[in-house]
């Protein structure tokens, strides 16, 4: 059953990145999905259902370790920015209109916002074992920092020309001097 449910929210996340919000229905994630009809509708029943299943599935990839692999926390930091601007593309797309969608239902934020307090919760977890005299505005700092550069490469004036992994490492590495952690 947790294969079906990934297999859906996988097809529920390119269909919301392709489409938009209006553009996601259960017979259209059914057909991303290369599901029989009805598929969808037997896992989540209603649209609200299906959109809690989609953000549940962004959640769950977006996860990242609590500890950075060898090769230090700005190359850490640098992969997945490059990463999310790259194959995960479209699951970032997806993420931004549930970004958009969640100010309009509450029931999604609560769902978005527990989401996004994990990452920084893990953020401020790593930068604390790092020294960092205060993690949790530090996580803010390179949450704020990961996700608007995503933004930018995706969406923004910087989607023309997208950071490459060298540039990412540099400006990650300014990020972590300017907070004091290396």
């Amino acid at each position: 059953m947790a294969d079906r449910v990934n297999v859906i929210g996988d097809a529920a996340i390119e269909v919301i990145a392709a489409e938009g919000m209006r553009g996601l229905t259960h017979r259209a994630v059914d057909r991303e999905a290369g599901l029989p009809v009805g598929s969808t509708s037997y896992y989540a029943r209603t649209r609200a259902a299906l959109l809690e299943l989609a953000i549940a599935r962004i959640i769950e990839l977006d996860s990242v370790d609590a500890e950075p692999p060898p090769g230090g926390l700005a190359e850490s930091m640098a992969g997945y920015v490059h990463e999310a601007i790259t194959t995960g593309r479209t699951r970032m797309l997806a993420r931004y209109e549930f970004a958009l969608e969640a100010t309009r239902r509450p029931e999604l934020r609560r769902v978005y916002d527990e989401g996004g307090l994990s990452i920084r919760r893990r953020a401020a977890e790593v930068l604390a074992a790092r020294g960092s005299p205060e993690p949790e505005r530090h996580a803010t700092v390179v949450v704020n920092w990961m996700e608007g550069t995503i933004f930018d490469a995706l969406a923004g004036t910087g989607s023309l020309a997208p950071p490459g992994p060298a540039a990412l490492r540099s400006s990650a590495r300014e990020v972590l001097a300017g907070i004091g952690v290396a």
